[in-house]
């Protein structure tokens, strides 16, 4: 269904069994921080999926005098620039995820090129003759990606879980993972856009066997 928070996401769901003709799948893998995304596409490039990963492709779009650099610097002024000129990311995250409206305006000037980027890639591994995409990207929902992707997967995680996460993979502390925590869409209401949801509160084993399983459900060659 088309909802009213995000109007560009309804698109007509394909069955799984479909994927057996000659065509490329695009699984889009989302989730909040701390979830488990990349174990996902770990694993999905381990199986045979191509992963792009969203940031990245945003990061890619921070290039010295591009033009996100150039709106990006207008935006936030020079403090974000590092002496080569190039956007420091820790500096414009600082300046951004205390500050719901910059935000809103980092992500307006990024998510149209990111996009175009992740289409451009999807077009290349297309031609390449891939079988499967994985492209990772935590406001695959929110962005309005979804069009982008075959099949959505969403993958949760307790909260106590990704605060340990984040605290031995980032050395975040709990205050500032449930800060970006709640900055980001409630996994309920993601739930309802997803067509299949991985649950990542066990261990690596347990998320592998959930993964294959969807995985050879898509029947993909």
């Amino acid at each position: 269904a088309t909802h009213d928070r995000f109007p560009l996401l309804g698109r007509a769901r394909t069955p799984a069994t479909y994927y057996n003709a000659n065509r490329m799948l695009v699984i889009g893998v989302t989730g909040n921080i701390g979830s488990g995304k990349s174990s996902v596409c770990r694993i999905l490039a381990r199986l045979g999926a191509t992963v792009l990963d969203a940031d990245e492709l945003a990061h890619e779009t921070y290039n010295p005098h591009s033009e996100v650099w150039q709106e990006l610097v207008a935006a936030f002024g020079t403090d974000i620039l590092m002496p080569g000129e190039e956007i420091d990311r820790q500096k414009l995250g600082q300046a951004v995820f205390s500050d719901p409206a910059a935000l809103a305006r980092l992500n307006r000037i990024v998510h149209p090129a990111a996009r175009r980027l992740a289409q451009e890639r999807i077009a290349d591994c297309r031609l390449q003759g891939a079988r499967a995409v994985a492209l990772e990207a935590t406001l695959l929902i929110e962005a309005g990606w979804a069009k982008l992707v075959d099949r959505l997967w969403l993958v949760i995680a307790a909260e106590s879980t990704a605060v340990r996460r984040l605290r031995e993979s980032q050395g975040m502390d709990e205050h500032q993972v449930l800060a970006r925590l709640k900055a980001q869409m409630p996994a309920n209401e993601k739930m309802e856009y997803a067509d299949d949801i991985i649950y990542n509160d066990g261990n690596l084993s347990q998320l592998k066997s959930q993964v294959t399983e969807l995985w050879h459900k898509l029947q993909i060659a």
